[in-house]
C-alpha cells in the first residue's frame, strides 16, 4: 500500500496524502487487533491448555457412555463413571466383565475393532470395541465405548414381530376323504375342519378366508408365527383327529411367506407368490406339513402321515400324452438318474428309454462311474442289439449336435444328486419323474415334473406313463424284468410304501414277460458280501425308544446295498421303529442309509444331513466327514426326534 501510495504522490500529492492518512489509521487498527488477539490466546492457554489433562480427565469420567478399559482375559483395569449406572453391580479393578455386566463378555472383542449388541436385564447395549496401541512391554488392551440403545432395538423387533404373513392352507386329500359321502356328511365333515382352523387362527389372532373348497388364505403378524412354530404347528396332528367315513384321516398342507428383512419388502403379490410357491413345496414332498421360508432357507414341520395314494390315474394319462408330445418334437433323448443308481434308477430309465424307441428317437442312458449295484442286470440288458450304443458313462457324455435335445431325469429331483450334472446347463428342456418328497433343492425351470410321494417307486410311475404312451407300447422280456426290479427292491418284495395301484403296475409287468426269477439272481450276493453283512448287524446299538444304530467303517464293493439290507434287516427286530446305518461310501464321503416302521419319519432326519427320501425309507451322503462322529449326531438328533414325537402322541392322545 505505502509503494501504491508514493507511485501516486508523483501525480496527485493531495490525494497521495489522503491515502497515507487511511494507512496510518488502518495500521493502528492492525496493531490493535494483534495486541488483543495475542491477549485473548494468553488467556487461553492459561485457562485450557494449561489444564488438558485435567480436562480430558473430567470429560472420560463423566461422558454420558460407559467406558472400559480390560486386559486380554476380559478383567476390568479401568472404567468411567457412568458405568455403575448400566451395570448389574459396582465394577471394580480386576473383576471379569461378566461378573459385573451379564451378557457382555464376547470373544470377538480381542480379535478386531468392531462392534456388536448384547442385552442383559432387559436393555440393549452397542459394544464399539478398539485395541488400544501400546508399547510392546505391557500387557495388551481394549476400550470398550457402550451405548445405551434399548429405545432403538425394541423399534426394530416390534417392527419385525409386525412384519406380515401369508399363509396358504389346503386339505390336501381332500378329493380322497369326499369320495362317497352324501352332501349331509361332506357338510358335517367340513364343518369339523373349519372348526378346529378357525380355533387355531383364533388363538393366533389372524384373519382367515376360505377361497375354494379346499384352500384357504391366512393373513397373520409375524409374532404370531414364532409362535405356531414354538408349537410346531399341531393344528396338523389335530386335523389328523378328524377322518371321515372311509376312515382317512383329514390332513393340511401350508406355505408360508414373510418378508424378514426392511431390504427384503416384498409386495403382497410377491408374498402370495411365495406362499404358494411354498404349498407346492409341502405337497410335493407329501403333504401334511408345513414349508415356511425364513432368512433364505425354508424350515419343515409335521410330515407325520403317509402319502395318500390317488385312486385314478388321470394324472398319469395327461403326463403320459404330454411326454409324448415332448419326444415328439425332439431329435435326441437323453435319461439319467442319481449317481450310483440302483435298480428303481436304472428300471426307470430303461422304461423311458422304452417310450424313446417306441419314437424312433435317438437315446442314451447316462450311468455313473459307480454303479456296483446294478452291475448284473446292466450286463445282461447292454449285450442285447437294442441297447448297442445306448448307455454312456457320465464322464464321456455329449450333447453332439443335437438342436432339439430333451433331457429325462428319473428317481432324484436334486441337482447336484444327478450323474451328469452338466447335462443340466446343457439342455434347456428337462422332464422330471420322481417318487421321493419334494426337497428344497430342485431342478431349475424344468420342462414338466411328475413327483408322486404316494408311490412306491419311480419304476411303478413309469410303468403307468408305458401303460397311457400308446397302443404301440411293447415291451420285451428284459425291459419289464428292469422295472420290475425297481419295484420289488423299493417296496422291498412288495413290503411296504406298496398300494393297489403298485400291484397293478407288478401284474402289467408279469404280463409283458417280467421274470422273477432273473430278478431273484439280480439279488443274490457273494460270501463277502454276506459276512459283511452279518458284521453290521452284530455291531448295532439299541437305544430306548425304538431306535436301532450300526456302522460299516471300510470302503467295501457294494457297500451301499449292504447297509439298505442291514437297516432292512434291523427294522425286523421286535420293538424296533427305526434303524439306521452309516458306512464309509468313499475315503471322504460317509452314507447314511435309514429305515422306519411307519411310526416316525426317517426323511425329517436325513434332511438334516443334506438327505432325503420317503417317511419310511430315506438315505443322506456327507462329504469330508467322519464315520463315528457322524454316527453320534445321528444317535443324538434320532432320540431327541423320537422323544418329540412320542411326546407330541401322548398329547393328542390325550
Amino acid at each position: 500500500m505505502l509503494v501504491l501510495i508514493g507511485v501516486l504522490s508523483q501525480y496527485n500529492k493531495v490525494l497521495a496524502a489522503a491515502a497515507f492518512t487511511l494507512w496510518v489509521f488502518l495500521a493502528a487498527f492492525a496493531r490493535e487487533r494483534c495486541i488483543d488477539r495475542a491477549r485473548k490466546f494468553e488467556v487461553y492457554c492459561q485457562n485450557v491448555v494449561g489444564s488438558f489433562n485435567e480436562t480430558i480427565n473430567y470429560a472420560m469420567k463423566n461422558l454420558p457412555q460407559a467406558i472400559l478399559i480390560v486386559d486380554d482375559n476380559g478383567r476390568l483395569e479401568w472404567c468411567n463413571k457412568r458405568t455403575p449406572d448400566y451395570t448389574d453391580k459396582n465394577p471394580e479393578q480386576g473383576m471379569h466383565i461378566n461378573e459385573f455386566w451379564s451378557g457382555m463378555y464376547s470373544d470377538k472383542i480381542f480379535a478386531n475393532d468392531g462392534e456388536y449388541i448384547f442385552s442383559s436385564n432387559n436393555k440393549f447395549f452397542k459394544v464399539r470395541h478398539k485395541q488400544l496401541k501400546i508399547k510392546e512391554n505391557y500387557p495388551p488392551l481394549t476400550v470398550l465405548y457402550v451405548q445405551d440403545v434399548t429405545s432403538h432395538e425394541k423399534l426394530k423387533i416390534e417392527y419385525n414381530n409386525s412384519r406380515t404373513v401369508i399363509i396358504y392352507v389346503q386339505i390336501d386329500n381332500y378329493d380322497e376323504i369326499m369320495q362317497g359321502l352324501t352332501e349331509a356328511e361332506k357338510t358335517s365333515l367340513m364343518l369339523s375342519v373349519n372348526e378346529v382352523l378357525d380355533a387355531w387362527i383364533n388363538s393366533l389372532s389372524g384373519f382367515m378366508r376360505r377361497i375354494s373348497d379346499d384352500l384357504y388364505v391366512v393373513v397373520l403378524e409375524r409374532r404370531k408365527l414364532d409362535k405356531a412354530m414354538a408349537e410346531k404347528f399341531d393344528v396338523l396332528d389335530k386335523m389328523r383327529q378328524i377322518s371321515s367315513k372311509n376312515k382317512l384321516p383329514v390332513t393340511l398342507s401350508m406355505g408360508v411367506s414373510i418378508a424378514n428383512k426392511p431390504s427384503d419388502e416384498l409386495s403382497k403379490t410377491e408374498l402370495g407368490v411365495e406362499a404358494q410357491a411354498g404349498l407346492d413345496l409341502a405337497l410335493g414332498r407329501g403333504g401334511d406339513q408345513v414349508a415356511v421360508k425364513i432368512d433364505g432357507k425354508t424350515q419343515f414341520f409335521g410330515g407325520k402321515a403317509k402319502a395318500v395314494e390317488k385312486h385314478t390315474r388321470v394324472k398319469a394319462r395327461v403326463v403320459a400324452h404330454a411326454i409324448r408330445e415332448a419326444m415328439d418334437n425332439a431329435d435326441e433323448i437323453f435319461i439319467m438318474g442319481h449317481r450310483n443308481e440302483d435298480f428303481d434308477c436304472f428300471g426307470a430309465a430303461i422304461g423311458v428309454a422304452v417310450m424313446a424307441r417306441i419314437l424312433k428317437k435317438p437315446v442314451h442312458i447316462i450311468l455313473s462311474d459307480m454303479n456296483e449295484g446294478i452291475d448284473k442286470l446292466v450286463e445282461i440288458i447292454a449285450n442285447k442289439p437294442e441297447y448297442e450304443d445306448v448307455f454312456v458313462k457320465a464322464s464321456d457324455v455329449t450333447t453332439g449336435s443335437s438342436i432339439a435335445p430333451l433331457l429325462f431325469v428319473v428317481d432324484t429331483h436334486i441337482p447336484h444328486m444327478v450323474a451328469a450334472p452338466m447335462l443340466l446347463e446343457r439342455i434347456s428342456h428337462v422332464i422330471v419323474i420322481d417318487h421321493h418328497r419334494r426337497s428344497e433343492n430342485f431342478v431349475r425351470n424344468p420342462l414338466m415334473v411328475y413327483l408322486e410321494p404316494a408311490s412306491s417307486s419311480t419304476c411303478e410311475l413309469v410303468t403307468e406313463l408305458l401303460m397311457y404312451f400308446g397302443e404301440d407300447v411293447v415291451l420285451s422280456r428284459l425291459d419289464a424284468t428292469a422295472l420290475y426290479s425297481g419295484i420289488v427292491v423299493d417296496t422291498k418284495h412288495f413290503a411296504i410304501q406298496t398300494g393297489a395301484r403298485t400291484f397293478d403296475a407288478a401284474s402289467y409287468l408279469k404280463r409283458s414277460g417280467a421274470d422273477p426269477v432273473i430278478v431273484r439272481h439280480l439279488f443274490k450276493s457273494d460270501y463277502e458280501t454276506t459276512v459283511a453283512l452279518a458284521l453290521a448287524k452284530a455291531r448295532s446299538e439299541y437305544y430306548e425308544g425304538g431306535l436301532i444304530v450300526s456302522y460299516i467303517d471300510k470302503v467295501i464293493p457294494n457297500v451301499q446295498v449292504i447297509a439298505s439290507q442291514a437297516a432292512d434287516s434291523l427294522l425286523r427286530v421286535e420293538n424296533v421303529r427305526m434303524s439306521i446305518v452309516c458306512f464309509q461310501l468313499k475315503s471322504d464321503v460317509v452314507g447314511i442309509s435309514a429305515r422306519s416302521s411307519g411310526e416316525l419319519n426317517v426323511q425329517v432326519i436325513m434332511e438334516k444331513f443334506g438327505g432325503g427320501g420317503h417317511q419310511n425309507v430315506a438315505g443322506a451322503q456327507v462329504k469330508d466327514g467322519n464315520l463315528m462322529e457322524i454316527k453320534k449326531q445321528i444317535i443324538d438328533f434320532s432320540k431327541q426326534y423320537i422323544a418329540e414325537a412320542d411326546k407330541a402322541s401322548a398329547k393328542n392322545a390325550a
